[in-house]
């Protein structure tokens, strides 16, 4: 909020006031607003507050996928001004950036939902050395996103990572398949760490694929749409992740015939079951329950993983475009002083052969 008013300077608009409240996409707001809603709380509800059968989990769900036909219809061929140009999802870039997006999201909340479990139902930790298990992936995300961003800055090219990060997540989903009862803490630590950093390659990488493929006109509803694909990923990252688990569960336990007759009430809720196996003491049904357990879990991070070989595989379409879309202010100084002089010099030479800083690399076609 400080920074804000130094950082972007904003134009005073002309239009009286009612002129540009007139503007304002009311159609598309109310229909975006309204199926992002009702999905998200069909998908919310589903296995915890109503049955995924239900007509309560449903009906909130188809509704939300027609209203999202019915906003971008709209938006095509109604809206004057929309507040989401449909040609961001014309452009192959943002297509496949937000599907991957949704991916991602879906594969960075199961990791942060369900490892915690792993760690409190299966190794019996605490909720605190439970939130330091978490380190391996919880500080490695950042530095990686951070560290991409800016070799992506230097570079001029985001496409490699894309895919390296991608092949990270494929890496260390798959390795994850090795967390089980008696895994050792040096084990578990570096078994997690690949996973931290190709889910931290992905953030930076997505969002200059949207941003550098999208006209500048269609830079802010593009980059908005990003977020909002991310927050859908991380809304069915937590109800994929539990559908698994808790059918996994109740396939498990039923395998081992002194608890199979309670397979049903022990995986309804997984989070309580595990926080009951952390208090419980020693017994045969307690390790029956982590083992079930465990190998429940291994079947999230398998389907994790081949949503990250899907991602692999749809980001092979992105294409690299040009960063530096804009002039430096230097630069453009000198090309718009080179357009106001003669073409030709005094001695003959073209003074449009001199190179600006900006006729070498990628943006000289543009200039």
């Amino acid at each position: 909020m400080v920074i804000v008013p130094f950082a972007i300077k904003r134009k005073t608009p002309t239009q009286p006031l009612i002129a540009r409240i007139k503007r304002v996409d009311y159609g598309g707001c109310i229909l975006v607003i309204a199926a992002a809603t009702s999905f998200i709380l069909g998908v919310a509800w589903g296995g915890v507050q109503y049955p995924w059968s239900s007509y309560q989990t449903v009906v909130p769900i188809v509704l939300g996928i027609v209203g999202c036909v019915a906003f971008f219809l709209y938006e095509e061929y109604v809206a004057v001004e929309p507040i989401v140009p449909t040609m961001v999802f014309k452009n192959m870039n943002c297509s496949a950036s937000y599907i991957n997006t949704v991916l991602h999201g879906i594969i960075v909340l199961s990791l942060v939902f369900y490892l915690p479990l792993y760690y409190e139902g299966v190794k019996g930790y605490s909720t605190t050395i439970t939130g330091v298990a978490l380190f391996p992936e919880t500080f490695t995300v950042a530095p990686a996103a951070v560290i991409v961003g800016i070799v992506i800055g230097k570079v001029g090219t985001f496409r490699w990572a894309v895919w390296s990060g991608w092949l990270f997540c494929i890496l260390g989903l798959g390795v994850m398949w090795l967390l089980d009862v008696d895994t050792s803490i040096v084990k578990w630590i570096f078994l997690n760490l690949t996973a931290g950093i190709g889910t931290g390659f992905l953030y930076p990488a997505h969002q200059f694929s949207i941003q550098a493929a999208t006209a500048d006109e269609h830079l802010a509803p593009a980059v908005s749409m990003w977020s909002f694909f991310r927050t859908v990923g991380q809304t069915l990252g937590v109800a994929v992740g539990g559908v698994i688990l808790q059918n996994q569960m109740k396939h498990n336990i039923a395998t081992y015939p002194s608890i199979s007759s309670n397979a049903a009430a022990y995986s309804h809720d997984a989070a309580a079951l595990a926080a009951a196996l952390r208090d419980m003491a020693p017994s045969l049904l307690r390790a029956n329950l982590r083992s079930a357990y465990a190998d429940s879990l291994k079947v999230i991070w398998v389907t994790m993983c081949g949503l990250s070989a899907l991602g692999f595989a749809i980001g092979l379409v992105v294409k690299d475009y040009p960063l530096d879309r804009f002039l430096p202010p230097q630069a453009d100084a000198e090309a718009t002083e080179a357009v106001k002089l003669p073409s030709q010099s005094s001695s003959g030479t073209s003074l449009t052969e001199k190179p600006t800083p900006a006729s070498n690399g990628p943006a000289a076609e543009m200039v």
